[in-house]
C-alpha cells in the first residue's frame, strides 16, 4: 500500500447541497426556505424562548420554586442504622466511612455518614462518623464501644 492508494470508504463522503443554483438543481429559486417570511430572509429566525411577542412561558412561571429549585448549600448524609452494623461487622471492628463503603453500606468513602439508632448492638465497636444520633451513641457506649465524630465541612465532600 502506498500513499496514493489511500482513499475514504465508499459512502463516507457526501457532496454538499448547492442551493439556489437554478431550477434544474432541485434546490433553486427559494433554496428550500419556502416563500417569504422571517425564516426565508438572510439572518432570519428567532432567538431561543421567543414566542412571537407573547409573554414567554419562562416569564410566566414563578422563579425557582418547589422541585425545580437547586439548593447548592444542601448537605446530604448517608444514614446507616445500628442493625446494619451488627449484620456486617464483627466485635471490636473499627467502623468508618471507608469500611462502610468497602462493605457496600454506602456508595462512596467520601460520603457524609449519619449513624442512627434503629436496632440493637451486642458487640463493642469503634464508630467514626460525621454524625451519630443520641440513641445510637447511647447503645454503642452501653455495649462497650466508642464513638468519634469526624470533622466535615460544606463542599468538602460529595453533595447532590
Amino acid at each position: 500500500m502506498k500513499l496514493h492508494d489511500l482513499h475514504p470508504s465508499e459512502g463516507s463522503k457526501k457532496r454538499k447541497r448547492r442551493v439556489g443554483r437554478g431550477i434544474a438543481a432541485g434546490q433553486g429559486k427559494t433554496a428550500g426556505r419556502g416563500t417569504k417570511g422571517q425564516n426565508a430572509r438572510s439572518g432570519g429566525g428567532v432567538r431561543p424562548y421567543f414566542e412571537g411577542g407573547q409573554l414567554p412561558l419562562v416569564r410566566k412561571l414563578p422563579f425557582a420554586r418547589g422541585y425545580n429549585f437547586f439548593n447548592p448549600w444542601k448537605v446530604e448524609f448517608q444514614p446507616v442504622n445500628l442493625e446494619k452494623l451488627a449484620k456486617y461487622f464483627e466485635s471490636g471492628d473499627e467502623i468508618s466511612p471507608e469500611t462502610l463503603a468497602e462493605r457496600g453500606l454506602i456508595k462512596h468513602a467520601t460520603d457524609l455518614v449519619a449513624v442512627l439508632g434503629q436496632g440493637e448492638v451486642d458487640h463493642p465497636y469503634t464508630v467514626k462518623a460525621q454524625r451519630v444520633s443520641a440513641s445510637a451513641r447511647m447503645k454503642i457506649e452501653a455495649a462497650g464501644g466508642t464513638v468519634e465524630l469526624l470533622p466535615w465541612q460544606r463542599g468538602g465532600y460529595r453533595t447532590r
